[in-house]
């Protein structure tokens, strides 16, 4: 059992609490830390661990092994080097950072202390995610010649959150939220990017915002790719890639559809999985040395310079070569 320390008890942090505490006998949470502690006592209490507002308590405790943060984006850099220095395993929500060189020193400092270090992407662990990686991987589509995402929903307009709103935190409209995740996707399946164009539609700002982003990229493979968000659309979730043989679709998170030439497609169902509580055992499982992190840190990296090409783009209406950055 792990036992860890989490930073950041707002709605996405009692989401993890709520999916871990209790409810697996791979890592536990025994002390939380939170600038509003008046507001989250009764949770606390009710989890069973201790409550401070100061991150350093977190980082001298004896018992804490590791510390999760669900914290403000900028903030991420900074509390990922004082973790590691503090020879704590690290577990940080996306976005790992806002730019590429932050994601780099935060690798890096982590590679230094001998800790490891996790993201939050728990997309990765959805049954129809998985299986679809297996498909490609298995060559069975043959040459990979496109990839498309879309990744909608309407979490901004519910969990509105003050601090959400700011440029600094926030930028590229729904990017942050749930943009990331179908990049972190497209990244894992096809590799780094090379070039974006990235355009974002604002209708309504914060709170409740009607807008949507629209990406057209590269692979430095070659392959070409596309994807998009909208904040205010009900939830949709699809990853579509494209071979010469054929192509595999994710459609939700426990679905597949496969088409082959030759043949009618078969669309796979699978049984649902609680992909936080599966995230947070992988990482607890790779902090105990049982088994490797699922996700390289170089994956880690690529997806951070991605996102910052893509806001970079939104900001001047051009396309961004990655290696121009």
């Amino acid at each position: 059992m792990i036992d860890a320390a989490i930073i950041g008890l707002g709605w996405w942090g009692k989401n993890i609490v709520n999916a871990v505490q209790a409810k697996t006998e791979r890592i536990r949470f025994v002390r939380g830390v939170s600038k509003e502690p008046d507001t989250v006592r009764d949770f606390a209490a009710h989890h069973n661990f201790e409550l401070s507002t100061d991150l350093n308590d977190a980082l001298t405790d004896p018992r804490v092994q590791a510390v999760v943060l669900a914290t403000p984006h900028s903030l991420h850099t900074a509390q990922i080097i004082a973790v590691a220095a503090a020879g704590k395993a690290v577990f940080c929500e996306k976005p790992l950072a806002m730019k590429k060189a932050d994601a780099v020193r935060s690798v890096a400092a982590c590679k230094q202390a001998g800790v490891l270090l996790g993201v939050g992407t728990n997309k990765r662990f959805w049954p129809s995610m998985r299986e679809l990686r297996r498909v490609v991987a298995s060559g069975d589509l043959g040459e990979i010649l496109h990839l498309e995402g879309h990744y909608s929903n309407e979490n901004s307009g519910m969990h509105f959150s003050p601090w959400r709103d700011l440029p600094s935190e926030s930028p590229g409209g729904g990017m942050t939220g749930a943009g990331l995740h179908v990049l972190d996707a497209l990244v894992n399946l096809g590799g780094p990017l090379r070039r974006v164009h990235a355009r974002l539609v604002t209708r309504k700002p914060q709170p409740d915002p009607h807008d949507s982003v629209s990406v057209m990229f590269d692979y430095a493979s070659g392959i070409s790719g596309m994807f998009a968000t909208v904040r205010a659309s009900p939830f949709v979730w699809r990853v579509h890639v494209f071979g010469r043989k054929g192509s595999v679709e994710a459609v939700g998170e426990n679905e597949i559809v496969v088409r082959v030439v030759g043949a009618k497609p078969s669309l796979q169902s699978f049984e649902p999985v609680d992909t936080l509580r599966a995230e947070f055992d992988a990482f607890a499982d790779a902090v105990a040395g049982r088994v490797p992190y699922p996700i390289p840190t170089t994956q880690m990296i690529d997806t951070v310079a991605a996102f910052e090409a893509v806001i970079k783009s939104i900001d001047t209406d051009r396309v961004v070569l990655l290696d121009a950055q």
